[in-house]
């Protein structure tokens, strides 16, 4: 991936940056490129080695096709959770942790229902929000729309099948 300042690229982790500056730092005698990164609506600024981008699993912002496959996985039905919230907290980590947006995106869709259907502990609410804030800024940017209509667009998506109020409250 070589991207251009300026282009909007998603980090794994820290959802949709913008490039800011090619760097070049020397390293125990070698100079290696780096990519500035901008973290859109934070302002933190993240240093990722360009011959790393694609290791690291910097990827551009959502084509229709990964819209309309976050929506898929948005709208399945919800896995296996466990009933103890120390075991799902724990296992929402590990899979927020994953290169996968798909996966992440899963997280948002179980935390989402369970937190309408039986409540989430305090952890789990800041899991949610912590999932959905990446999300949602880049699905905003990727579809051109504002934040509050994204947030509709995927509270529909993952409450619509399960027959919830869709006047869910807004984690943003």
């Amino acid at each position: 991936m070589q991207p251009a300042i300026g282009e909007i690229v998603v980090h794994p982790h820290h959802g949709p940056t913008r490039v800011v500056d090619l760097l070049e730092r020397t390293f125990r005698g070698e100079t290696h490129q780096y990519l500035q990164l901008e973290v859109v609506g934070s302002g933190m600024i993240v240093s990722v080695p360009l011959a790393k981008a694609d290791e690291i699993g910097l990827r551009p912002l959502y084509d229709a096709d990964g819209i309309a496959a976050l929506l898929a996985v948005l709208s399945a039905p919800t896995a296996h959770v466990h009933e103890a919230w120390t075991r799902r907290f724990k296992e929402n980590q590990e899979r927020m942790r994953s290169q996968d947006h798909l996966v992440q995106a899963e997280v948002v869709r179980d935390l989402t229902r369970r937190s309408v259907e039986r409540g989430l502990s305090t952890g789990e609410k800041d899991q949610l929000w912590s999932a959905t804030q990446p999300l949602l800024t880049e699905m905003a940017l990727a579809l051109g729309v504002e934040r509050e209509r994204a947030q509709e667009m995927i509270d529909a998506a993952i409450l619509d099948d399960k027959g919830s109020s869709p006047e869910l409250h807004s984690v943003s």
